[in-house]
């Protein structure tokens, strides 16, 4: 079966920024994982919470939700502080996402591009960075090559995406934005990106303004193609698995 996989910062990125396409590709039959960083402990809506850790209880119990609504396999919420991924150890962040792409082995991995999507948010910015060098170094048998045991080998992911858009926001600092090469017609399943992304009550707040954002996207989700294991020519795509060897 393809699998893919999606590296986030928040709980609720999962649904706002990739939410129709991973139900589409799991209506599809593709396998799909969510690794998002941090539980979303700094979030400026608290949904009643009191402290950080009950907000951050609350925010897994909202992605297990969203994950739900979206049928996603396999999500995970890692327990980096939100707000703070640009203090992390590179080295040992990548580590651990280095270990789930092995472990899970999937053919498409999604994440945000480096300016951080629409928002220009310092935690996206760094699950792209994070995300990216994860991506190249799954493959590579001289990188964290202490998980090389018990039957683990090294990944090649096929191909890695950014998420895109074709709009900025006024309102936020000037971003500059990747290309869409891949363009997914989500159809239906804009509702569905809706309702997942409601399930994060605590965020109610942001209601409006997301679903105005996503007036703007229209039926689509946009995707730059960053990398990918067999080089070629850049050509305009509908498929995020055009090319894909189901091995």
């Amino acid at each position: 079966m393809l699998r893919m996989m999606c590296i986030t910062a928040h709980p609720d990125d999962e649904a706002g920024g990739f939410g129709g396409s991973l139900r589409l590709y799991r209506d599809r039959g593709v396998e799909t994982s969510v690794i998002c960083l941090t539980p979303g402990q700094a979030a400026s809506h608290r949904g009643g919470a009191k402290t950080d850790q009950e907000l951050a209880a609350l925010r897994r119990k909202e992605f297990a939700a969203s994950c739900e609504i979206l049928q996603v396999g396999r999500g995970i919420v890692l327990d980096y502080p939100d707000g703070q991924l640009h203090r992390l150890d590179l080295y040992k962040v990548v580590y651990e996402l280095t270990l789930c792409i092995r472990e899970y082995r999937p053919h498409i991995l999604l994440t945000f591009a480096s300016e951080g999507g629409v928002t220009g948010h310092m935690d996206h910015s760094m699950a792209s960075v994070f995300a990216t060098l994860a991506y190249h170094w799954a493959g590579r048998n001289n990188r964290y090559p202490d998980q090389l045991k018990d039957g683990l080998t090294p990944h090649r992911v096929q191909k890695l995406y950014y998420g895109t858009a074709n709009f900025t926001l006024p309102d936020r600092p000037a971003i500059s934005l990747s290309p869409a090469t891949t363009i997914i017609e989500i159809g239906e399943y804009l509702d569905i990106k809706i309702q997942a992304f409601r399930a994060h009550a605590s965020q109610a707040p942001l209601f409006q303004l997301f679903e105005r954002h996503v007036a703007r996207r229209g039926r689509q989700e946009l995707f730059h193609l960053a990398a990918t294991m067999d080089p070629s020519m850049m050509i305009q795509e509908t498929d995020l698995f055009v090319g894909v060897k189901d091995e």
